[in-house]
């Protein structure tokens, strides 16, 4: 009788197997290591995703991400532009504390050959992962230095934080590398340049008729300077575009530039391309990719197989192309036969840009309901951005959370899951995910969190646990331009300090649970809570007050201006040409 109930348990086994008996809807974290695939995209608004309520650009495959996985609400970047949101993210830790800020005006490094970067002596989470056996790669663009005292020493480089293999732009897409009417530097310096040229050849010409006329005396030595500098100032302001091109807009592999200057109309193809190689390569040991898109940084670089398709102008037809390509990535996933395998994350470094405007045309993106948008320090339009998390049978699919979490929650979420230690010798801001997403936890583990511009704090939030009330105090705000606008039209972006901001004091409450478009300021008379929140966010300011220190600043001015000497160059600069990539299709 024992062997026969025996017998019919085996059966009951194979039954099973054989009709494909589905797991528990989660599984079981423990002794599970999953490959982690991050995708952030450049000065993507909040609003441009179907997922968060647009309804007129199309984004099926991440809403996809969303449906089949965890959608925060509330997720939060540690800056609104992109060099110190990035070092954030990488970090674990508030950009201010690794010198990745500036008061100087320069928010973000200017020129691929500077000597300002991300600091060696930070850990970043491909650096312990890849101390645990995982295989690291930065696939698209860095943005965070490259040298520092010579044109090779890498000192900045991924490689040199952690990653085993790169692709893509050490310095950033922008305007100038197609030489666009939306300049980020040309046309700044041209002007500057053609104003120096005009004095001294006005010089030159005064200098040569008080010769010619015997009014002056002396040798020709200061007209033939002059002459020199004027020629030079001439030719230097025709020639600075071209000069901007090769030093800023290529490609490397490791530490080999493979295109320079790049040709745009290819790069798409080359990063997928790249990521299908990287996992291909990989697919047999744990692996950590971070997808870096150049989307949907102006210019807006486009194949021609999405110009013109979206209800939106160029800014919908890059966002519909860099969706298709989140949808090609997990394709390949699906194809290696990865998928449940992988945790997939999705964000924006940062809002979108406003102030990104040729006459009636908007080349940036869509905040949605939240104020403000990309280098505004406070408002939530500057750094809200999306959230979600994909890990079939792991993270219960379509679940939303509106909690507040952060960029820098990333770090010890996937260090915890690739089985690693957060570093104990400094200070961590992020906190692990893992807890929410599973469903272990109620409430994000931030009661607050601090919202810079540079070095300035210009905001805080606090989350009231107890009662659910999320509220927000704004010690500073950009003054927007022209006076009523929405942005710092006119400027390129909003200031962080000076006589671009209104310093407010008492200072401006919301309480974002009820009005998440900051509409609303609260005051003792209409909120009797403002003055308790206040000093309870005001005290917690303090306590973040303590617990910085001083460090070397990246964004110092003999760090971010340009350095010949520092300047990457598949040959003598500024003649570098090269083209060492062999897929020349178009996407």
């Amino acid at each position: 009788m024992l062997h026969l109930e025996h017998s019919w348990s085996w059966l009951a086994v194979m039954v099973g197997v054989l009709l494909g008996a589905r797991p528990s809807a989660c599984r079981d974290l423990s002794g599970s290591r999953p490959n982690i695939l991050l995708l952030m995209a450049d000065d993507f608004g909040i609003g441009d995703i179907g997922c968060y309520g647009n309804n007129s650009i199309r984004t099926p495959n991440i809403d996809r991400l969303a449906e089949d996985g965890v959608m925060l609400t509330q997720h939060i970047a540690a800056a609104s532009v992109c060099t110190p949101s990035r070092a954030a993210f990488l970090t674990g830790r508030y950009p201010l504390r690794s010198g990745m800020v500036s008061s100087n005006g320069y928010r973000v490094l200017q020129w691929t050959g500077v000597s300002g970067g991300l600091p060696t002596n930070e850990t970043t989470f491909a650096k312990i992962l890849k101390d645990r056996g995982y295989a690291t790669g930065l696939i698209g663009k860095w943005h965070l230095g490259l040298n520092c005292e010579s044109s090779n020493d890498h000192c900045h480089h991924p490689l040199n934080h952690g990653f085993d293999h790169f692709y893509g732009m050490p310095f950033s897409m922008m305007g100038d590398c197609i030489h666009w009417e939306l300049s980020e530097k040309r046309a700044g310096m041209e002007h500057k340049l053609n104003v120096c040229f005009q004095i001294m050849a006005f010089a030159a010409l005064t200098l040569t008729a008080g010769k010619l006329t015997h009014l002056t005396s002396g040798s020709w030595t200061p007209v033939v300077w002059s002459t020199i500098a004027a020629t030079l100032l001439f030719v230097t302001s025709y020639s600075i575009g071209v000069l901007i091109v090769h030093a800023d807009c290529f490609l490397m592999r490791n530490h080999t530039i493979t295109e320079q200057p790049m040709h745009f109309q290819r790069t798409t193809s080359l990063i997928l391309k790249e990521v299908s190689s990287f996992v291909q390569r990989n697919k047999h040991r744990p692996f950590l990719l971070f997808v870096s898109f150049l989307h949907v940084h102006t210019p807006l670089i486009t194949t021609e197989k999405f110009r013109g398709k979206s209800a939106h102008g160029l800014y919908g037809d890059n966002t519909e192309e860099m969706d298709w390509m989140v949808g090609q990535i997990l394709d390949t996933l699906d194809m290696e036969g990865l998928t449940n395998s992988t945790l997939v994350y999705f964000t924006s470094d940062h809002g979108g840009s406003l102030e990104a405007q040729l006459g009636k045309e908007q080349y940036g993106g869509w905040n949605g309901i939240y104020k403000g948008g990309k280098g505004m320090g406070g408002w939530e339009g500057g750094i809200r951005v999306p959230g979600i998390f994909r890990w079939p049978g792991v993270l219960q699919a379509g679940r939303v959370i509106h909690e507040p979490t952060s960029l820098m929650d990333v770090f010890p979420t996937v260090v915890q899951l690739g089985g690693g230690e957060v570093p104990q010798d400094r200070v961590i801001d992020g906190r692990s995910l893992v807890p929410l997403l599973r469903g272990a936890a109620e409430h994000s583990a931030h009661e607050f969190l601090f919202h810079y511009c540079g070095k300035y704090l210009h905001a805080a939030r606090w989350h009231e646990k107890d009662s659910g009330r999320l509220w927000k105090v704004h010690y500073m705000t950009p003054r927007f331009h022209p006076k009523g606008a929405g942005a710092c039209y006119g400027r390129g972006v909003c200031p962080c300090s000076g006589d671009g901001v209104t310093q407010h004091s008492p200072p401006l409450l919301f309480e974002l649970s009820r009005d998440p478009s900051e509409a609303r300021p609260l005051s003792p008379d209409s909120e009797p809570l403002y003055n308790m929140v206040v000093a309870q966010v005001g005290e917690a300011v303090e306590q973040h007050r303590k617990t910085l220190s001083p460090v070397p600043t990246q964004f110092s001015l003999s760090n971010i201006i340009w350095k010949p000497w520092l300047q990457p160059c598949c040959g003598t600069f500024p003649f570098c040409a090269c083209g060492q990539d062999e897929d020349h299709s178009e996407t």
